[in-house]
């Protein structure tokens, strides 16, 4: 009769010192201490990869810019005679969107909605005349930065641009922007707007 001696009763044998382990036995012993030896080796590798690694970078922060409605300086000849029309009021509109759309669209800022202190700057007759009231204006809406646009009419078919940042903490100009002297009528005002924004602020 053939004895199929257990786990058990093979450790007991060998403690008694009354059966030496059968060979298959030692060998699942060796493959099993191997099999530690590969799992504590994995796992300290494991780990000093893990601390290798460096910390993620941060976020970088977005700077939330508050833009005031541009404003329209005329020193044409007509100017005092013709007053401003709704062709002009809707194609300084059109420039304000377009400053805030370029915004928008570019990456680290997010817009400031101004349309809550509209009336303190017409009380302070406009960005021209307020004497940098935009900045304090902006910092009360929650704005670190604030942008206003003055569009100087030449003539009827010629004007300049000037866009204003800054920053509402210190009031100090982030940026000031000037495009010289350019060829067109109001319509071309955000075509103006686009290409300073593009070329001079977001630089």
């Amino acid at each position: 009769m053939v004895h199929v001696l257990d786990n058990r009763r093979i450790r007991r044998n060998l403690r008694e010192g009354s059966l030496a382990a059968p060979e298959g036995f030692r060998r699942a012993s060796r493959l099993a201490g191997a099999a530690r030896d590969v799992l504590t080796t994995s796992l300290a590798v494991g780990l000093s990869v893990c601390a290798a690694q460096p910390p993620a970078a941060a976020e970088p922060s977005t700077v939330k810019v508050a833009v005031f409605d541009f404003e329209l300086d005329d020193r044409s000849a007509g100017s005092g005679i013709i007053e401003l029309d709704a062709a002009d009021a809707e194609h300084l509109r059109l420039s304000t969107e377009e400053a805030r759309r370029l915004l928008a669209a570019a990456n680290g800022y997010s817009l400031v909605d101004t349309s809550s202190v509209a009336p303190e700057v017409s009380a302070a007759g406009g960005i021209r005349h307020c004497n940098g009231c935009e900045g304090p204006l902006a910092r009360k809406l929650g704005a670190d930065q604030s942008m206003a646009g003055i569009i100087t009419r030449i003539t009827r078919t010629e004007y300049t641009l000037q866009i204003a940042v800054r920053n509402t903490g210190t009031g100090a100009i982030v940026s000031n922007a000037f495009t010289g002297l350019r060829m067109g009528a109001n319509y071309s005002w955000p075509r103006g707007v686009k290409w300073l924004v593009n070329n001079r602020i977001l630089q």
